[in-house]
This record gives structure tokens, sequence and C-alpha cells, in this order.
């Protein structure tokens, strides 16, 4: 029998090893089935089912800079039927592929669409001008001379060149507004290059200033419940609501812009979602106030259909397809499987190499699970757990107004190596300070309460040659998970994503060398998550379940807290309760679910390595790349 079994220990093939290693292998196949299931559905809805084609482009623009773009080309749209064309603008902190629904809805209807990366986010370089919505539209404008004047482009009306984007985006529309007016005004062109701009969640300048150049036909759509409406000019008028556009004076001054140039009466207050002017001489305006929040709106339906609505009047064209025939939330569910196939393969993919004779070397037994608490020891749980949360929640403000302080280079958008990433340096602060009140609070308990009930820290405890095998387990995996990423995206043009949480490919050589500067510091917040998830949540009276899910909400509680205080004094009040912050709090939409999910990795891997450093570092790496990536960054060119 000895020798039977030694004989087949010798010539096992991978088939056995594969076949002994079944709960990664299952995973892997999940993972890989959600991905084929979401790049297909994905793919077919971008294209339209091959009626779209869509094109990377890079244009040079001016010092050095360039301008990524995607670019969407309906099959109609050829040199004997040429379209009209739109200029899609995300806003601050938003990649080309967050407004993929403006570019993709318009596109179905057969306009031409860019939809650019704005300058120092997604592709697109940094820009040497600190104000990069106002003097150059985030890129507009230069992409918007290239489409006028160049002869390659034959299959696009000149005639017709508009613009859309929302909150910096809208802003960088305006501009360029007025700056292609100021060139019909004097003379350089018989009429503005850019027909139409529909601007989305920004009023600040429509000025009277502004709006005197402006020779184009303009549509807003402002959020009825827009965060950012404290700075308006009826902010703090006793009894009037700061976003409401029919008494606005942005409002009004905007439709008397075009009503003035026809002689015709002005008004004194707006009517919402009333043509005024004219689309055929370029003075039409129209004012839309959809009840939504300014985060939501660029993915709200009813505001998506009302910039259909808008081109389909301003171009003069009559779409077969309804304004609210809308496929984009479709995609984003499709691309939603891609990203929890993504994770599902990052599991089985680093499983199996803990499963690898090199790795191996890093696992450990798993401790028993702690006994049930005492009377004491659970009243100091669960008063600890909420001190956490309540501290994640009140430090993060704090930690955004230093931020503004700690790195004035890139708070004022001058290109700097030294921590370049704008919001990021807020989050930053904040993750460090919470690790590390995290460590003192479980060594404060460790020490004074668990020790003395038999806990241990030997699940700190690893060589310096673990650590460093723990780090190549982490890289190994973070280079399969993205080269992946890479090539759905590059053969089939999406990526994994769902809304704001994305993992976008990376383009960006830069990158790596910011994520060296800001990964170690993040990391002493993904160890303590690490340490508290695996090593104070592991109860014998709890399922594995119950465990990893009372881990999860104790991670984002605390950012929750942010967001649930933030909009109960807005909706109480009409002000949101941090102003001057609302952005930092904006970003936390999309840092509330990857903090919710996170013990979840730092779980899975605790368990099959008995390391609380696979899941710190494999997490850390994937998700500040994340981060990183979907930021704006003003990085030196």
């Amino acid at each position: 029998m000895m020798a039977v079994s030694s004989s087949r220990t010798r010539h096992r093939t991978p088939f056995t090893w594969f076949s002994s290693r079944s709960k990664e292998v299952r995973l892997l196949l999940s993972a890989f089935l959600l991905i084929i299931i979401g790049v297909i559905g994905a793919r077919l809805i971008l294209t339209d089912a091959g009626a779209i084609d869509v094109y990377d482009i890079k244009l040079p623009t001016q010092d050095g800079q360039w301008l990524v773009a995607d670019l969407y080309k309906p099959a109609t749209a050829t040199e004997a039927h040429p379209a009209p064309v739109v200029v899609v603008v995300p806003g601050f902190q938003r990649s080309k592929e967050t407004q993929t629904n403006m570019a993709l809805e318009l596109a179905r209807r057969g306009i031409v669409v860019f939809c650019i990366d704005p300058y120092a986010q997604g592709d697109s370089s940094s820009s040497f001008q600190t104000q990069s919505a106002t003097t150059e539209g985030y890129g507009l404008i230069p992409l918007v001379e290239y489409i006028y004047s160049t002869p390659n482009l034959n299959y696009i009306d000149k005639s017709r060149i508009g613009a859309t984007g929302h909150s910096a985006g809208g802003n960088a529309a305006i501009r360029a507004a007025a700056y292609f007016g100021t060139e019909a005004i004097d003379g350089t062109v018989p009429e503005s290059k850019l027909s139409s701009i529909y601007v989305s969640g920004y009023v600040l300048t429509l000025t009277d200033a502004v709006l005197s150049t402006i020779r184009s036909n303009v549509g807003i759509d402002y959020a009825w419940y827009d965060e950012g409406a404290y700075r308006n000019e009826l902010a703090n008028v006793d009894g009037v609501l700061d976003a409401d556009m029919s008494i606005a004076p942005e409002a009004i001054r905007t439709v008397n812009s075009g009503l003035s140039l026809n002689d015709d009466p002005l008004i004194s207050t707006v009517d919402i979602d009333r043509i005024y002017g004219s689309p055929y001489n370029h003075t039409m305006r129209i004012v839309h106030n959809v009840k939504t929040l300014h985060s939501f709106q660029p993915y709200t339906p009813e505001s998506t259909a009302k910039m259909i609505e808008y081109f389909e009047i301003v171009f003069e064209l009559d779409f077969a397809i309804p304004a609210t025939n809308q496929t984009y939330l479709l995609k984003e569910v499709f691309q939603g499987l891609m990203l929890v196939g993504g994770f599902l393969f990052v599991f089985g993919f680093g499983g199996l190499l803990l499963q690898t004779r090199f790795f191996g070397t890093i696992k450990r037994p798993l401790p028993e699970r702690s006994p049930r608490p005492t009377r004491f020891g659970a009243v100091l749980f669960w008063t600890v757990l909420a001190a956490s949360a309540i501290i994640a929640c009140f430090i993060y403000v704090p930690m955004s107004r230093l931020a503004q302080t700690a790195f004035p280079e890139a708070q004022n958008g001058i290109q700097t190596w030294y921590f370049p990433e704008r919001m990021t340096n807020a989050v930053l602060l904040w993750a460090v300070l919470s690790g590390s009140i995290g460590f003192i609070l479980f060594f404060g308990v460790h020490f004074l309460y668990s020790r003395r009930r038999g806990a241990t820290l030997d699940a700190l405890r690893a060589t310096p040659v673990q650590l460093l095998k723990n780090v190549l387990l982490a890289l190994t995996t973070f280079t399969a998970f993205y080269l992946l990423d890479y090539l759905c995206y590059h053969l089939f043009h999406v990526d994994f994503r769902f809304f704001l949480i994305a993992a976008r490919p990376l383009n960006n050589t830069v990158l790596f060398t910011i994520a060296l500067m800001y990964i170690p510091f993040f990391f002493i917040f993904y160890l303590s998550n690490s340490i508290r998830v695996n090593l104070t949540m592991r109860f014998a009276h709890w399922s594995e379940f119950k465990s990893t899910l009372v881990a999860c909400l104790a991670n984002s509680v605390g950012l929750f807290m942010i967001l649930a205080i933030q909009y109960a004094v807005y909706f109480a009040t009409g002000t949101v309760q941090w102003t001057d912050e609302w952005l930092y709090v904006n970003i936390v939409f999309g840092l509330l679910p990857m903090m919710f999910i996170l013990p979840i990795f730092n779980r899975f891997f605790y368990n099959r390595s008995g390391s609380v450093y696979a899941g710190a570092m494999i997490s850390c790496f994937i998700f500040i790349m994340m981060t990183l990536n979907n930021s704006i960054c003003y990085f030196p060119i």
C-alpha cells in the first residue's frame, strides 16, 4: 500500500492538482463566466449591436499637453450623410467612462460623439492652467478647434457642433461657448463654431459678462436637490430654495441673453421646460430642474432624456428612438457583473497561488476562534466598535480641510510630484489617522482584556522572507487582475466597473510611480482593518457569515454616517452640513461600497493563509490603484 501511494504521488497530473483545490477552481470558473457574460452584454449595448463604432483617440494639444477621448461613430454618419457631433465633458473627478450614458444615448440616435478625459483626469495629461475648465474647457476648446478645422472627419456636419457636460464639465461647456462666441462677435468666423451647449449641474459662471459673448443655443438642467446650490445667488434667502431655477438669477439671465439677441421682451421668472428663442439663430434657451441629487444627476434617466430631447431640437432631427428608451443602465449592470467576476478572480487566483510550494510557506495554522466574551467583554467589544465608527465619521471632514493646506500644489491645480492627487490626499489623511487609531484601540483592548482570555499576537508574527512573499503574492494577484481588465478593455472597450466603482485599465504608466507614494501610507489602514476583522471578530458562537457581515457593517457605518448627516441636514434646512467640503463628502459615495467589501477580502485570505498580511496587501494594492486611477491627478508633463 505504501508503494502504491508513493507511486500515485509521483505521478500526479495537473488535473489532480486542480481537483484537490476545487473551491478555488470553482471561484475561477464563476469569475470567468461572469466576465464573459458581462463582456458580451456590455459590448453589445456599447456598440448598439454593431451600429456604433467606438475608438480611442489621442489628440496633441498646446504646450505639450494631450487629450484622450472615446469617439462614438454611428454607422449612419457618412461623407454623403454627415451627422452632428457632440463633445461630452465629464465633471471634476470623472473620466470618460463615467459619462458613457450621455455618449451612448446620443450615438444610438445617429449623433457622432467625442467623450473626453478632461485634463488631469483619466488618461489625458495634466494642464499648465490651474483653472483648466475655465481657460481650456478641460480640453473641449482645442478639440472643437480640431473638429471644425480638420478635413479628416468628413462624416461630421461642422455647422452642428455641440457640447455637454456635468458639473465642472458644464462649466467647461459654458466657457467654450463664450470663447467661440467671442470669435463670432469679432468676425473671425461667421458664427460660433460651437452651435449648442447643454449644461448639467452648474450655473455659477452664468454671469452677464460670460453670457454676453455666447452665440450658441443653451440648455440647462440643474438638480432640484443640488448639494452645491448653497453657492448660488439665492442662497441664504429666507423661504427660497437655492436650487429653484424658476426664480434663479442665473437661469433668468441665461434666458434673457437669448431673448435680447432677438429684441424679444425679457422675463422675470423662468417657465421650467419651456423653449425660449429659436434654435435656428442660436438664441434658443431652455431650463430644466429635475428632482435628483447633484451626484446622481448624470445617471438619472429623466435628466438623460432631457439632454437627448434638447439635441434633437437644436440639431433639427427627428429621432426614431424615444428619449425614454435608454440602454446605458443595462450596460452598467453587465459591467457590474464583470466587476464581481474580477473580484472572484482575485479570490480564486490568489487562493490557488497559496496552494503552490513557493507561496505555501506563507501559510500558518489558523488560531482557535475567540470564546464567547464575558458580559464586560461584550460591552467592551460593541463600545469599541461604535467608537471606531464615530471617530471615522467625525475625522473625515477635518482631514479634508487639512489636506488642502498640507498639499498646496495639488489643491491649487499645480503640477507636482508631491502627492499630486487632490481628492485622494484627503482620503489618505483620513485612512492614516483612522488606521492608527484602530491600532491603538486593538492593542489597548488586547493588553487590558483579550490577553487575559488567552488571545495571542501570533498572527502578527512573520519572518522577513514571509513578508516578502506576501508582497510578491499581492503583486502577482494585482498584475493578473489588471491584465484581465486590460484585455477586456482593449479587446471589447469595456472594463470592470459599476457606476462610481471602477477598475480602469492601467494605461498611464505614471500611476505606478504615484502608487509607490500613496500605497505605503494607505497600508496602515488596510493592515489595521485586517487585524480588526480577523483577530477581534472571529467568535466561536458566531457563524462565518455573521462574523463577516458584522465586519462589513462596522467598516462602512462611519462613512454612511457622514452621508446621513450631510443629507439629513440638507433636507431639513436646504443647505448641506459641510458646505466647503461638499465635494469631499460626495466622493464617499464611491468609498462606501469599497469599505463594505474590504473585510471580505481580508477574511478570505486570512482563512486560507492564517496571515493578516496577505489580504491586507492584495486589497490595498488593487483598491488604491482603483482610487488613484479614478481621481484627478496633477502629475508633471
